[in-house]
């Protein structure tokens, strides 16, 4: 069932911050790729029944959330992660987990007690569970709050800059948390994470969602565009120094170019460059 939105809108003012998306999310992981404003953060608060759209539909787990009753139930079963958790900086974060599982009505005391600290266990804050949260540090709050969307096993997670402040090693367990969820739907500033993680990837920019299909669709947009050379061409579209110390250039190549494989940046960048003008 998953998360199925059709042509959504949210306007703030005369400012369309999402702008007639429509976007499946069925089973696995879903990337959604884009600048700061690009409208990603709206996007996924809708999808987590946070805001409700100006015009268009949504349909969640098989539910209208536009419906109080099947809106509950809708959030009996999603998990949100937002961009940035509103933590209660005096609970511990067993208190907040506990908290969050009583507000999706895990009734039965002592079985809450059991899923607090399985997914505090799952996000590596077992030894910290009953410390201040105002004395952790801001990768610790971010698992806190991943572990609050954790609660209950939800059929949907809407995860918002799910890694910010997480190490490799953290990043790495995220992974494993993530697959064992039926559908993700989270927003990402880091390629490689798309890269890694998501069976399809969207792109959106300035309220609309540009593209839509696998990280490899998305690299092929750049098939035979991207070359590499000593010195930089000052023709390209795009062109940086990479770690080998030879320039890597984004366009049209010229004669006799050295032209490379495309990597996922490449095609996000000429997407970008593209719809920019």
């Amino acid at each position: 069932m998953g998360l199925s939105l059709d042509h959504v809108t949210k306007r703030f003012g005369a400012h369309s911050a999402v702008d007639a998306v429509s976007l499946s999310a069925a089973g696995g992981i879903v990337g959604l790729l884009g600048p700061n404003g690009a409208g990603k953060s709206t996007l996924l608060r809708m999808a987590a029944t946070v805001l409700a759209p100006d015009s268009g539909s949504l349909s969640i787990l098989g539910r209208d959330p536009a419906d109080h009753r099947q809106l509950v139930e809708i959030r009996r079963r999603l998990g949100y992660l937002p961009q940035n958790p509103g933590l209660y900086g005096g609970f511990t974060p067993f208190d907040f987990v506990d908290y969050v599982a009583v507000l999706k009505e895990h009734t039965d005391a002592a079985r809450r007690r059991v899923e607090v600290r399985r997914v505090l266990e799952a996000v590596g804050l077992e030894d910290v569970m009953h410390r201040r949260i105002r004395r952790l540090s801001g990768g610790m709050r971010q698992r806190v709050a991943l572990a609050a969307a954790l609660v209950g096993r939800p059929e949907l997670l809407v995860l918002d800059e799910p890694a910010n402040g997480l190490d490799p090693d953290q990043r790495l367990r995220l992974r494993s948390l993530l697959a064992d969820t039926p559908t993700v739907l989270l927003s990402t500033h880091n390629i490689s994470e798309v890269s890694a993680l998501c069976r399809q990837v969207a792109v959106m920019l300035e309220g609309r969602i540009v593209f839509t299909g696998t990280p490899a669709e998305l690299a092929d947009l750049a098939a035979g565009r991207v070359w590499e050379d000593e010195r930089q061409d000052p023709q390209a579209l795009r062109s940086w120094l990479t770690s080998a110390g030879s320039y890597r250039h984004l366009g049209e190549p010229p004669s006799g170019a050295t032209v490379v494989e495309p990597t996922l940046d490449d095609g996000y960048l000429l997407l970008a460059r593209r719809e920019h003008g």
